[in-house]
């Protein structure tokens, strides 16, 4: 058989980048086969250096939710571009970007931008436990914040993949503060909290799960989380690093009707460029330096770049975008759980939004345990014959498949066919 130019790449990356990739999920190790190596992206496709063409659902793992290359996006950066590309001193698209986050987010009033997800979820960590004096943290098994040691623990997306629940490296003592609930699962909260009362300086939850795979809330679960948080005196910190203005301009906060004390967002926010930020009250964010004791910096952190995508990309999200996203996509799913019912495939599909994911479980997810008991062998196979029909979703079981508003229902019927032709061939080969 012959070599494809994304096999010689990959072989030629593998002598210089570590797995030959500079993030663990892109290399296949999942799935099976040599990762895509991809040359150009426009609208819902992507191109590989073969030149195959492929609608995608992974959308640089969710910051592209208004496609490829958008005109708007690409403008404001070129725009920019010449002028020059980071600073290390203010500039006025900065503050254009924290007031657009903290107009859709009620319990943001300041907003700190970092150059990762992971640099404001550990920043955020940092902060509840300035504001409250306290050292513990609780996280739920199966999320992901970013791989900053205290919180690689029992997390989801890559770890899980390659099954690493934890990372070498991580001394025991930078974890023995970091405590673990079940997603959906109160009882587990509040027996920590009875555990260790008055010690407890935060809880970090993805508020719509994306890294175990798609798992939503159950009804209440984030009201009580928040009424738990209060009555123990512990900072409430949604990671909404995916969900925020993902699931709506107000993120998971706006859709659930639970605010946070404090917010961590990405993605999104900087259209496809680097890019993290926290938030929330003026008067929790005193606590950060230049006006508080708690040290937080980054060279990078609101480069112009960034901050031109972003903004051209938040200004773009209204709420016809919105609906039309989210019809798209239940077309889609609701067509998915048609084929599976037909076929009498044992798998399930959890949705919250522009997000799903397909779980080849009879169970319905509801938590890591129930995410971990799937059959990954199946989702492999179903990944690679959705490759062969020109289809890309997460090459891991434990991510999300996301739409995007440059999809079309031309594009949702030619996935809904291939996924017919992969259910089927998962099942011939059974």
């Amino acid at each position: 058989m012959k070599t494809t130019n994304s096999e010689k790449l990959f072989r030629r990356a593998k002598t210089v980048l570590v797995g030959g990739v500079n993030s663990p999920v892109r290399s296949f190790g999942a799935v099976g086969g040599s990762p895509l190596f991809i040359s150009r992206a426009e609208g819902p496709y992507i191109y590989d250096s073969d030149g195959n063409k492929f609608i995608d659902y992974v959308a640089s793992w969710g910051p592209l939710i208004l496609g490829h290359s958008h005109p708007s996006v690409i403008k404001a950066v070129e725009g920019r571009l010449a002028l020059g590309t980071s600073f290390g001193a203010p500039c006025e698209l900065e503050t254009e970007l924290a007031l657009l986050v903290a107009k859709s987010f009620p319990s943001i009033e300041k907003v700190r931008l970092t150059n990762s997800g992971t640099e404001a979820t550990m920043s955020a960590i940092r902060l509840a436990r300035a504001v409250t004096a306290r050292e513990y943290i609780i996280k739920f098994e199966g999320c992901y914040h970013g791989h900053s040691d205290f919180l690689l623990v029992k997390s989801g997306s890559g770890a899980t993949t390659f099954g690493n629940p934890s990372s070498a490296g991580v001394p025991k003592s930078f974890v023995n503060k970091t405590l673990l609930a079940r997603y959906n699962d109160m009882d587990s909260v509040e027996k920590l909290f009875t555990r260790y009362p008055r010690k407890i300086a935060g809880v970090i939850i993805e508020p719509v799960a994306g890294n175990m795979g798609v798992v939503t809330p159950e009804p209440d679960f984030l009201g009580k989380l928040r009424l738990a948080c209060a009555k123990h005196g512990a900072i409430l910190i949604f990671d909404e690093v995916i969900t925020g203005f993902r699931l709506g301009r107000g993120g998971a906060q706006e859709r659930f009707g639970t605010a946070a004390d404090i917010t961590c967002l990405g993605k999104i926010i900087g259209g496809g460029l680097p890019v993290g930020a926290y938030g929330a009250s003026a008067d929790m964010m005193r606590m950060v330096s230049p006006e508080g004791p708690m040290y937080q910096a980054g060279t990078l952190s609101g480069n112009p770049l960034a901050m031109a995508a972003g903004i051209a990309t938040i200004k773009k999200l209204d709420a016809r975008n919105y609906k039309h996203i989210e019809n798209l996509t239940e077309f889609l799913v609701s067509g998915i759980r048609g084929i599976i019912s037909e076929l009498g495939i044992e798998a399930t599909v959890n949705s919250e939004g522009s997000m799903f994911t397909v779980f080849f479980t009879a169970k319905r997810v509801t938590d890591y345990a129930g995410a971990l008991g799937c059959d990954t062998a199946r989702y492999a196979r179903f990944f690679r014959s959705l490759l062969q029909n020109g289809v890309m979703f997460p090459p891991s079981q434990f991510e999300s498949v996301f739409v995007s508003a440059v999809h079309t229902k031309k594009e949702i019927g030619r996935t809904l066919r291939a996924i017919r032709a992969a259910l089927l061939e998962v099942c011939s080969g059974e």
